[in-house]
């Protein structure tokens, strides 16, 4: 069979560790196993790469990571920049330190001066030095909040946003050509260095970001009004964020800042969670005990590479509640809006940024202080690009920028969602409000009472392996392909296939252009206003589906949303 060759290569050549081959030996018996690791090369996305760690083609190891690492060098080769260098981080997870290495080694062996980190730091931070360095390109070593198996490599372009969809096809066009994944050029560490083509990189960059974090405070003085009394419980989930994201609260004034202990340290186990993602409560149990027994209002996580964060806040109930990324990010958008609005500093050209599954509430937000909203695809580098297209070029001025799944941008010296930055703002937004006498909770209450009660809520259903690809596939072609009249006894107003670039109007039966880059996605319209879109994950063996709903009460809106997700499953499940 072809995947009982490919093994057989990998155990047979030299250029395959010990280590390598004693993992292999361990599953080469088990056909499905084989097949799993063997029956594709593990692929390079419009992201980079991301998948479980092992022995294969189809797993992340440092031969995958060299490959990816030779196609990149390849490409910056090609464009001639090769001069300007590469910047490389890395979280906390297993293999970052030695995956990033690896990486470093081939960009060096390729003419390419690495600036690689100490250690670990926040993915957005990479994209700072990107810009800071002027750099080429950047790579970080991480897979966010993944499970502790994955790991991953994300490609940055030179502007510190997430290589753009031409430059990931480029990339990958010079992976495909490496036919041989033992012919790869690498030096070792010390010929690198002797070389001068390795530069161990650190406190330079580290106080670079922070001072231009700090000019991003929208009001500078909220900390010291309640310094004394407002405590902060922080967890940075055995990942990167704790050194910069403590600095930053102790430099903007924040003097209790309590942190969870035993999730301080790296720890690519992450031995005390589950899974390390801000999105989910169960992350939060030794957080919400910590701010429970020291009277805490506010609770901040960020997940292992410290680009996405969690909040949660303090009922008047004395209950912890966990915010959802639409409810923190409209928070943030409706406090940045509001101060620049009484300082007269909103700008007739300012916009902001949302993807297409990120809650309505963020335009009617934007159309009441007549700011633009610009609307991308799933995907932080969408968002990212906006800046470039419309605030680099001096068109608009770009205010902020978020998406459900717990990412958040303010400033534009880095291009990818930032937990530093906006732990910062969580903070001092909290500060601000509890020196008005509201809590957060409360601040959310108002937001919804002003605007109107969104809310929304997501099904995710895991299907592993290749049988599971190839259903998630089935399961948009049916849907794609089918016309549906209603879900449950809500009407269906109009399709949006970003895959056709299409949105088909049912009543009218015409059909308009989606000037959006083409996508693997069908989002439904409703007639009352609802709305839910399905796409697979583009990390992980997932289908997801999104919805949003609203309405005038709290209680209203919740039963709505819960039925209108019956009805829509009841058309999905079965497809699965």
């Amino acid at each position: 069979m072809e995947y009982l060759s490919k093994l057989n290569f990998w155990l047979d050549n030299d250029y395959f560790d010990q280590d390598t081959k004693n993992e292999l030996l361990s599953i080469k018996n088990d056909a499905k196993e084989v097949e799993d690791r063997f029956y594709k090369s593990l692929e390079f996305g419009t992201g980079g790469l991301r998948g479980i760690i092992g022995a294969g083609t189809n797993r992340i190891n440092i031969y995958t990571v060299r490959v990816a690492s030779q196609g990149l060098a390849n490409y910056i080769n090609h464009l001639g920049n090769q001069d300007k260098g590469i910047v490389i981080a890395y979280d906390s997870r297993f293999m970052s330190p030695e995956f990033s290495l690896e990486a470093a080694k081939v960009f060096c062996a390729n003419g390419i001066k690495a600036y690689l980190f100490d250690e670990l730091r926040p993915t957005p931070q990479l994209s700072f030095a990107v810009r800071y360095l002027k750099a080429a390109a950047g790579v970080v070593v991480t897979a966010s909040h993944n499970p502790k198996q994955y790991n991953g490599y994300k490609v940055y372009g030179e502007d510190g946003g997430q290589l753009s969809i031409d430059g990931s096809n480029a990339v990958i066009s010079e992976i495909n050509k490496i036919e041989d994944i033992t012919k790869v050029n690498i030096i070792s560490k010390e010929e690198a260095i002797s070389k001068g083509l390795l530069q161990i990189i650190g406190s330079e960059i580290d106080n670079e970001y922070i001072d231009m974090l700090k000019k991003l405070r929208v009001n500078k003085d909220a900390a010291a009004k309640v310094a004394d009394t407002f405590k902060i419980v922080y967890t940075p989930l055995h990942g990167a964020g704790n050194k910069p994201v403590r600095r930053i609260l102790a430099e903007s004034g924040f003097k209790h800042v309590l942190v969870v202990k035993e999730q301080e340290l790296p720890d690519s186990q992450f031995s005390t969670v589950k899974s390390p993602n801000p999105e989910e409560r169960s992350a939060f149990e030794l957080a919400i005990k910590l701010a429970s027994d020291n009277d805490v209002d506010l609770i901040i996580g960020t997940d292992p590479d410290s680009d996405r964060v969690g909040v949660v806040v303090r009922k008047n109930d004395g209950e912890y509640a966990v915010l959802t990324g639409n409810q923190t990010g409209c928070l943030l958008l409706e406090y940045i809006l509001t101060a620049m609005k009484e300082e007269a500093k909103l700008p007739a050209n300012g916009f902001v940024v949302k993807t297409i599954v990120t809650t309505e509430l963020a335009r009617v937000i934007a159309n009441y202080y007549n700011i633009e909203l610009v609307e991308v695809l799933t995907g932080f580098k969408f968002i990212g690009e906006q800046i470039k297209l419309r605030d680099e070029t001096g068109k608009q001025k770009y205010l902020f920028g978020f998406e459900e799944s717990y990412g958040y941008l303010a400033g534009t010296d880095v291009r990818d969602k930032d937990a530093v930055v906006a732990s910062m703002l969580i903070a001092e937004m909290a500060a601000y409000y509890k020196a008005k006498g509201i809590s957060l909770y409360d601040a959310l209450i108002n937001v919804y009472e002003k605007y109107g009660y969104y809310l929304e809520g997501i099904s995710s259903f895991t299907l592993e392996g290749k049988d599971g690809v190839t259903k998630i596939k089935q399961a948009l072609s049916t849907m794609r392909n089918t016309r549906y009249e209603a879900f449950g006894d809500i009407k269906v107003k109009a399709v949006r296939d970003y895959h056709k670039s299409e949105r088909y109007v049912i009543v009218s039966g015409t059909t308009e252009k989606i000037l959006l880059p083409e996508s693997d996605v069908l989002y439904f319209e409703m007639e009352d206003g609802s709305w839910f879109c399905v796409r697979p994950s583009g990390t992980e063996p997932k289908i997801k589906i999104y919805y949003g709903v609203s309405e005038k009460t709290l209680n209203l809106s919740q039963d709505k949303l819960e039925k209108f997700k019956a009805g829509v499953l009841d058309v999905i499940k079965p497809l699965l």
